[in-house]
């Protein structure tokens, strides 16, 4: 199977083109390796993906799915079956800071995918959207049945946009297309901008670490691999068309999360940190930070159901995994 990775530069991405190829996929991975957090991690990636023992069935394009010129002549030029999209801006906080990149990428740039999707007869879209798109929601845990109008974050609305979008040309153009609600991820060639990240750089460094809500939140943290083995499912797993409450209408559709399904709270997950450090952390505590949600807590009832998989690993497990990579990437550098 042939399958194009947007974003294969990514955390997420990065992985998932290395599970691809350890089962045989031909894998093309799209990057514009942009500098939102920094590059040398993204080209740490490639250069482990080039280490790969089937790396002749990788190739790469340096280019931003955000110009459009680029992207519909792409996918004139090549055929694919699966396209699994996880080019996007990251970052809940940054989108406060800097909407219009979130526009470009998140938008603009999955607008042109759809297309691309569209006129190469596509056989299945998978493509990221985020627990973020559940905003402040009061029920818990999270289903994919929720309404999700309320988001507290552009980044948030711009994967509510990117789920509308996608129901929109499954409809209208019966290409089979999957969300998949990431939550909290985490685990080695993680992303430098995440909380787990920054707080085991400051405290084995003696720096002291925000802690926001006075480390109240609780997150659905999710391990790579877990992320990855749902991914991997899922992308063979193409819906069928789908009716549901709400619609007349029954495109080829289908949500998922992909969260651990265990929530803990913010105090928890330093703490085990701390224990993988072996040292404590010297805590700042601070309210809590616009954009910021109190609690994300997946229901994954129809990703067992569909898939037959539950995430396993647990937040030590995690950590103390995050823990040996970073200790033996930081002395690379």
């Amino acid at each position: 199977m042939k399958v194009l990775v947007t974003g294969v530069a990514g955390f997420i991405g990065f992985h998932l083109a290395l599970a691809l190829l350890e089962r045989d996929d031909e894998v093309v991975g799209i990057d514009n390796l942009n500098n939102y957090y920094n590059p040398a991690l993204k080209q740490l990636r490639l250069d482990e993906i080039a280490k790969h023992s089937k790396y002749s069935n990788f190739s790469f394009v340096n280019a931003d799915i955000s110009e459009r010129s680029f992207t519909m002549e792409f996918f004139a030029d090549n055929s694919f079956d699966v396209v699994v999209n996880l080019a996007a801006q990251a970052g809940v906080r940054y989108s406060i800071e800097n909407p219009h990149v979130y526009v470009e990428s998140n938008l603009v740039g999955f607008a042109n995918i759809l297309e691309g999707c569209r006129h190469s007869k596509i056989k299945h879209l998978v493509y990221a959207s985020s627990s973020s798109v559940y905003g402040m929601n009061v029920k818990q845990p999270f289903s994919t049945e929720d309404r999700v109008d309320y988001p507290i974050s552009l980044y948030a609305a711009t994967k509510k946009s990117n789920e509308l979008m996608a129901h929109t040309y499954s409809h209208l153009y019966n290409i089979p297309t999957t969300g998949l609600r990431f939550f909290t991820v985490y685990g080695p060639y993680g992303r430098p901008d995440m909380a787990y990240y920054k707080f085991t750089k400051a405290i084995l460094n003696g720096d002291p670490i925000d802690v926001y809500n006075n480390g109240a939140m609780k997150r659905d943290f999710t391990y790579i691999d877990d992320i990855i083995e749902g991914v991997v499912r899922v992308i063979d797993k193409i819906p069928t068309p789908q009716k549901n409450k709400y619609s007349t209408a029954k495109p080829p559709y289908f949500i998922y999360n992909i969260g651990n399904n265990n929530p803990v709270t913010l105090r928890e997950f330093i703490s085990a940190i701390e224990k993988a450090c072996g040292m404590k952390a010297n805590k700042n505590f601070l309210p809590m930070q616009p954009g910021d949600v109190p609690s994300t807590y997946a229901d994954i009832d129809n990703l067992i159901e569909s898939i037959d998989f539950k995430p396993t690993t647990s937040i030590h497990d995690g950590i103390s995994n995050f823990l040996n990579w970073y200790l033996n990437f930081h002395k690379k550098l």
